[in-house]
């Protein structure tokens, strides 16, 4: 328990601001030198990423995160300092406590006291970390498992430890995720007079009942993994600021979270004939920010499920909810993929936190994880 507190504060002691590592990954990869892992660095532009692994055979179970942390924002609205981790009432305060330094700090100490006990185990352990997970994410986890798909190198488990829980240490556990679809759209018009609509042309009037009849669509019901895909628009542009003047283009993004139910080309067609039938003055940009992933019940999510129980004493949920993760880029190599870490209740916000007790436990939880994957 001493050492992953030890630890989390230590890592949280680094403004990793993201694509920015500051010094993290070098500690975690001291403690994994120390364990025999062969430690392999992998730089994209400004992001560091590094796979380490122990063992040359398979099932290969990885463990998969990110360093980098999100803005703490103004300080001073803090309790205590953004990056001076502080224990206040039984709980870690700082940036990336929960999100994800802490997950981190167990699944290190988690691997050294499952080598300690069981020096001779199947298969290898792995880690894949990134400081690109809270950007733009293109030259992390994606990069690195181009390089492994690459030279045949594959994953058979990886558990990531995003701040998945919602209460209680692993009562919620992620299986999948759903994809995200971003439309980046310009409406061109004319610009005129408002007291003369005849002699311009409102991109607004004309392009609102497209987007209407896009809200209204029923694009499928989901399964019994994941909820319906849902449109929503999130910003909309337009005009010079003056209100006598009808703007000459309309600006709008929006976004799909969409389901195994249904494909990016057909969001997309869906999206475009609707479009052309109201209104052809436009462009349209796409903006695969990433495809479902699902990992059905198996091994992996049945050994995540028992450590729980015998961890916490409670039965955990299957989850596809909640945002994207790095996740969506492993699954597609065939690796099941479980997200499995605190709760998640403070993570991004000001005076981040985790209970001291929850980092014994996640340990608790992994060390049983790889006794279950690694020793049957």
């Amino acid at each position: 328990m001493n050492d992953t507190l030890s630890l989390a504060k230590a890592l949280i002691e680094q403004p990793s601001l993201s694509p920015h590592d500051h010094g993290c990954q070098a500690l975690l990869c001291a403690e994994l030198q120390k364990l025999g892992f062969v430690i392999e660095q992998m730089p994209f532009g400004a992001v560091s990423n590094f796979w380490a692994r122990l063992g040359s055979h398979g099932p290969v179970l990885c463990f998969a995160g990110h360093t980098d942390v999100v803005p703490a924002g103004d300080s001073n609205d803090w309790l205590s300092e953004p990056f001076t981790p502080t224990i206040r009432d039984g709980r870690l305060y700082g940036r990336g406590a929960a999100d994800m330094k802490g997950s981190l700090a167990a699944m290190i100490t988690a691997c050294r006291q499952f080598l300690a006990a069981h020096p001779r185990h199947n298969g290898s352990l792995a880690f894949l970390i990134t400081s690109d997970e809270e950007s733009i994410a293109i030259d992390g986890t994606r990069r690195v498992v181009e390089v492994l798909e690459a030279r045949g190198e594959k994953i058979t488990w990886c558990v990531v430890g995003e701040p998945s829980s919602t209460t209680l240490t692993g009562d919620v556990i992620k299986n999948g995720r759903r994809g995200s679809l971003n439309g980046i759209l310009r409406v061109n018009g004319q610009l005129g007079h408002v007291a003369y609509p005849h002699l311009a042309c409102n991109p607004i009037h004309a392009f609102l009942p497209a987007l209407t009849e896009l809200a209204a669509v029923e694009w499928d019901r989901g399964n019994a993994y994941f909820p319906p895909t849902s449109f929503q628009i999130s910003n909309i542009h337009a005009g010079t600021g003056a209100n006598n003047v009808i703007p000459g283009s309309m600006e709008a993004l929006f976004n799909f979270r969409f389901s195994t139910e249904v494909t990016v080309g057909q969001l997309q067609q869906t999206t475009a004939a609707i479009f052309n039938k109201h209104y052809r003055d436009y462009q349209l940009d796409w903006q695969l920010s990433g495809n479902p992933f699902l990992t059905p019940e198996g091994r992996l999510v049945a050994a995540a499920r028992d450590s729980i129980k015998e961890v916490m004493g409670i039965t955990t949920l299957l989850s596809t909810g909640g945002g994207t993760s790095d996740g969506r880029f492993i699954a597609p190599t065939g690796a099941e993929v479980v997200e499995l870490g605190p709760v998640n209740a403070t993570i991004h916000k000001v005076n981040e936190n985790i209970e001291v007790v929850e980092l014994e436990r996640l340990t608790a939880i992994y060390q049983l994880l790889l006794e279950k994957l690694l020793l049957t």
